[in-house]
């Protein structure tokens, strides 16, 4: 099996936490093809409007003309380091997200992360007399904003949660939570004020959501009906097959048995880190049905 069809299988049969990284990948990739080209060209305009093509531009004006810039934006790197620490910051605290909500939610999180930053970065742009020379030309990229969100969101789902650092030791989340937005979004915001804008964004997002979903509430649950219709609407349909269910073999009923023990393991870990609230709602379901089985 080639490389490409190892991607392919890893991203069909991967985590939503994976695809969104190869997402990242794959555009920052197609990005840099188009300066390649560019250069050799000696145009350095094909890569400009290559950029800006997917970039949110502050301007109402030219947002009219390119909407969908307020969702390909957190998708796009010009530069190895910015893609690089995104990337990084994803997968560690996506990969904490996932141990206590599920992958729809980190969808959710992500992309209403990343449009709530580049409005916070938009109204600014266009509210504070800061921005008046620059509102017209300026535009955004990259998924800080919506790694932002992620990061966020988990560290306020579980302050408590504890990760072993280098030079550091074992520190709460919430701390590296605290730094993480205070070193990016706040300190030299003179430095890509519009970038720290949409971090600002992004933040509240990821609290905004914590906070509803902790009464019972959802917010994102309405997002991920509208990404459902379209991902059905372009999903080619498979045809009808019946079959018959053979009855389990000792192995399978024993493979079957142990995966189930496996489960129940986790979700009894999970409450000795967060607490019982930190269950997802399947989570408590299965932990009831199987107290159920014991009485």
């Amino acid at each position: 099996m080639g490389i490409w069809d190892d991607i392919k299988k890893t991203f069909r049969n991967g985590s939503n936490l994976t695809r969104l990284m190869y997402i990242n990948i794959a555009v920052f990739i197609l990005i840099n093809i188009v300066a390649l080209i560019s250069f050799l060209l000696n145009n350095p305009e094909v890569s400009v409007k290559a950029l800006n093509l997917f970039s949110v531009p502050s301007s109402f004006k030219i947002l009219l003309v390119r909407p969908w810039t307020i969702i390909t934006y957190m998708f796009v790197h010009k530069d190895i380091w910015h893609i690089l620490f995104n990337i990084l910051w994803l997968y560690w605290f996506g990969r904490i997200f996932l141990e206590y909500l599920d992958q729809r939610k980190l969808v959710a999180v992500y992309l209403l992360g990343g449009i709530s930053g580049a409005i916070v970065y938009i109204l600014s742009f266009n509210v504070f007399p800061a921005f008046t020379g620059v509102v017209a030309e300026s535009v955004a990229i990259g998924a800080s904003a919506s790694v932002m969100a992620v990061v966020i969101a988990i560290a306020a789902y579980v302050p408590d949660y504890t990760v072993q650092l280098f030079l550091f030791g074992r520190i709460k989340i919430k701390y590296m939570a605290l730094a993480i937005f205070v070193l990016t979004s706040i300190m030299d915001f003179s430095i890509n004020s519009g970038g720290k804008l949409a971090h600002i964004g992004g933040a509240f997002f990821g609290y905004f959501y914590t906070i509803n979903l902790r009464q019972g509430r959802d917010i994102g649950k309405g997002f991920n009906r509208v990404i459902d219709f379209f991902v059905t609407l372009f999903k080619p349909r498979k045809k009808l097959k019946v079959t018959y269910k053979k009855a389990a073999t000792e192995y399978e009923y024993n493979k079957i048995k142990t995966e189930h023990q496996t489960r129940i393991n986790s979700i009894l870990d999970k409450i000795s880190k967060g607490g019982y609230d930190s269950l997802t709602k399947e989570e408590k379901e299965t932990l009831f049905k199987e107290s159920q089985k014991k009485n």
